[in-house]
């Protein structure tokens, strides 16, 4: 078949396939809004549980770490139990954890609650995404992406508005109460709108792959999770952990390529396609998850804005996300992602370069349009990204390649937030200590950058009015020095994306060669 005919119009979604893409967005609102809203609740944990942020911030690690340990069996127990099956299991674990967590007596007995909840949120979203392709087929996988899209770039926006509106309104328990009647709701329209499952049980299970990948994963998460804690790569605590946990992740990838179903499908990144696209989403993932990390805090931190109105100004990022993303998954199952993923980042460039100049005072009209410009990239970068990674490969393929991805986004994100905290709090640190004023909980003098902050957020500090200013135009300058850094990861981005396919090529696996096949298969259940 000629190129010309290959890569003619593909199919519209139909209604079945909006029926199920409608569960897997469900579930991917519950998990990717659950992070970004209990991001919100740490101070409030920290009065509740008269806890430290180091003791609360484990909220975040234990999700993260249990997300990371559950991903990598996603893949074989999909092939092995059913999508369905596992799906509805996934959204069961999770909406138990999140009520756990709502009665929770103790900083300790949250962090646990917190753990099985990640263990059943991080096979919502590889799971999920293996549930889309498959009932879409390649030829229509980019649109498919876009609708799965939504949730995973408003999560980070609409997190925050509903986080601190849950607690100003109600109370903390309501911030994982709210996943309750969702969870209920996913979990019957799953029944009835999912598929019968197929599973594929003749898969042995890799228990020394998963003996090498999961703990590698889960330590080596620790130390990079420990590290703005800690401040420093030489603590024992990061680096050991670190180690010890590249070194399991190394001797798996060494050994993956013995058996025959590895529990990580490592033999998939020999299709050029899928290893650009994955190398691709990783460097962008690094940017965007630090950026995510940024841009609140510094609304709240210098500009002393309330959780709810920080919320409110990352809106603009949402809605240019949404004005684009439907564009670019229409674009993506018409034009090869290489031509419009560049413009895309050009754009995220040009957004993220307006906070390089932010100051004590900087207008809210230029952030806010900065953020405007930056959502627009953003909705036409990482969805045809994905799609890119995936759409080559054969149906039996997708849930291992969905896991990968998974796996490359979760070590990205933390990698990102890790990066930029760990900036932004050695640069608040240089700031001048005021005598005779220490920390409560450290016994460590408070510098003025911390004091004006503290103040900002509402504690009752007396601090000459010439210190507020100084200490906040210091922490101004360092949020200012650490978003340069982001920019340069943003620049970073443009190396890869440089590789992505820029010519039409055939769907499925002929494709992912580069040779032309005859027709382009189509996945149905």
């Amino acid at each position: 078949m000629t190129e010309q005919a290959t890569a003619g119009p593909p199919a519209k979604l139909d209604a079945a396939v909006l029926k199920i893409a409608g569960v897997v967005v469900l579930g991917a609102i519950m998990s990717i809004l659950d992070i970004t809203v209990v991001s919100v609740a740490l101070p409030t944990f920290q009065t509740e549980f008269n806890a430290t942020y180091a003791e609360v911030a484990w909220t975040m690690t234990g999700y993260t770490l249990a997300l990371a340990t559950v991903i990598p069996l996603s893949g074989w127990a999909a092939d092995r139990f059913g999508t369905k099956r596992l799906y509805m299991m996934a959204l069961l674990l999770f909406t138990l954890g999140s009520v756990l967590c709502a009665t929770a007596d103790s900083i300790q007995q949250l962090v646990t609650y917190r753990v099985i909840q990640g263990l059943g949120g991080g096979m919502l979203m590889p799971i999920g995404m293996t549930i889309m392709t498959r009932a879409a087929g390649p030829e229509r996988i980019g649109r498919l992406m876009a609708v799965l899209g939504v949730p995973m770039l408003l999560g980070p926006i609409g997190g925050p508005i509903l986080g601190g509106w849950l607690i100003e309104a109600a109370s903390w328990h309501w911030v994982f109460l709210i996943n309750l009647p969702i969870g209920g709701i996913a979990l019957v329209y799953a029944f009835f709108a999912l598929p019968k499952d197929e599973p594929h049980p003749s898969e042995s299970f890799d228990f020394l792959g998963m003996l090498m990948l999961s703990p590698g994963l889960a330590l080596f998460l620790f130390g990079v999770s420990s590290l703005p804690e800690e401040g420093t790569i030489t603590a024992p605590k990061v680096w050991v952990t670190m180690l010890i946990g590249a070194l399991l992740v190394i001797g798996f990838v060494l050994y993956s390529f013995k058996p025959k179903h590895p529990l990580l499908d490592l033999r998939l990144l020999r299709n050029r396609n899928l290893s650009v696209a994955s190398i691709s989403l990783f460097v962008f993932i690094i940017a965007f998850m630090g950026a995510g990390l940024l841009f609140p805090s510094y609304f709240l931190q210098v500009r002393g804005e309330s959780t709810l109105d920080a919320g409110l100004l990352m809106a603009p990022q949402g809605i240019g996300a949404v004005l684009t993303m439907p564009i670019a998954g229409m674009l993506a199952d018409k034009i090869p992602v290489g031509r419009t993923v560049p413009f895309a980042m050009t754009l995220i460039a040009l957004g993220f370069f307006g906070f390089t100049q932010v100051d004590t005072d900087t207008s809210y009209v230029f952030l806010c349009g900065s953020l405007f410009v930056m959502g627009l990239g953003m909705g036409g970068t990482m969805m045809p990204i994905m799609t890119s990674a995936l759409r080559t490969l054969q149906p039996v393929e997708v849930a291992r390649g969905s896991t990968l991805v998974n796996i490359l986004q979760q070590i990205g994100g933390s990698v990102g937030t890790a990066i930029m905290s760990v900036i932004l709090t050695s640069q608040l640190n240089e700031s001048t200590p005021i005598p005779g004023l220490n920390n409560p909980q450290t016994g460590e003098p408070i510098t003025e950058a911390g004091a004006a902050i503290a103040v900002n957020q509402g504690a009752q500090i007396p601090l000459p009015p010439e210190i507020l200013q100084r200490g906040l135009q210091f922490a101004a300058d360092s949020f200012g020095t650490t978003f340069w850094v982001g920019f340069a990861l943003v620049l970073a981005t443009f190396i890869p994306i440089a590789f992505l396919p820029k010519k039409r090529r055939p769907f499925g696996p002929a494709g992912a060669a580069g040779e032309p096949a005859a027709e382009a298969p189509i996945m149905m259940h």
